[in-house]
């Protein structure tokens, strides 16, 4: 059986996740107390609904609990989202997904049981922050506070060397965890393997080892 989602909030975030989900042929239950909004994604969620998520007796009607992953992503009305992650997790939702403002909103949602917390605008700034910094990296995915994933594309610095010649991971403390190559994606390299121009690198590592590599190897390209 589909697994069944629910969206509650159609802002930029929330209308964003329910579009992709839909995209992807999932039963999604779109809702917002913005008629507008409702209307606009009755057309792409599999159903769309006017309602208070902070009214319990809404939730119940709809099934709340029948659904296997909610996501919050009430925009500034942050009393309105923690509200609304109570009552979902005592109507016993098993996966709530919520868009937190700020670390404050942060550390209260971590304490009354949201599943998982999700910084929109705080990540995709960090994403575009490694951008802008070296053109060579394609996308940067933080994993935790310490820890996160970079697909960066090997300069010249880089090509025509084997992943033993250039002994990142006792340089920088980081592994290439596989290589794409065209069509080709090779995982978990052997010492051996020579980087090709154009190569793409997963690379992960702690925060402050995967920017020392960085601003050594890829901002000095020649």
């Amino acid at each position: 059986m589909k697994k069944e989602y629910a969206v509650i909030g159609l802002g930029r975030f929330g209308g964003s996740i329910c579009k992709a989900l839909s995209e992807e042929g999932l039963e999604v239950m779109a809702m917002d107390m913005n008629e507008d909004r409702v209307n606009e994604y009755a057309k792409i969620a599999s159903h769309a609904v006017i309602g208070d998520s902070t009214d319990e007796s809404v939730l119940k009607n709809l099934g709340i609990r029948n659904f296997d992953h909610v996501i919050v992503a009430i925009g500034e009305n942050i009393q309105a989202s923690i509200l609304t992650t109570i009552m979902l997790k005592e109507l016993g939702v098993k996966m709530v997904t919520v868009k937190a403002q700020n670390d404050y909103h942060e550390k209260v949602l971590n304490k009354i049981g949201a599943d998982r917390i999700v910084h929109p605008e705080r990540d995709m700034g960090r994403r575009i922050a490694h951008k802008i910094i070296s053109n060579n990296v394609l996308d940067y995915l933080e994993l935790s506070d310490e820890y996160s994933l970079i697909e960066i594309v090997a300069n010249s610095r880089l090509a025509g060397h084997s992943l033993l010649d250039l002994d990142i991971r006792a340089r920088y403390g980081i592994n290439i965890v596989a290589i794409k190559r065209g069509k080709e994606v090779i995982v978990s390299p052997l010492a051996d393997e020579m980087i090709q121009k154009e190569d793409i690198l997963i690379v992960i590592g702690a925060v402050a080892d995967i920017g020392r590599f960085e601003k050594r190897e890829m901002q000095n390209d020649y």
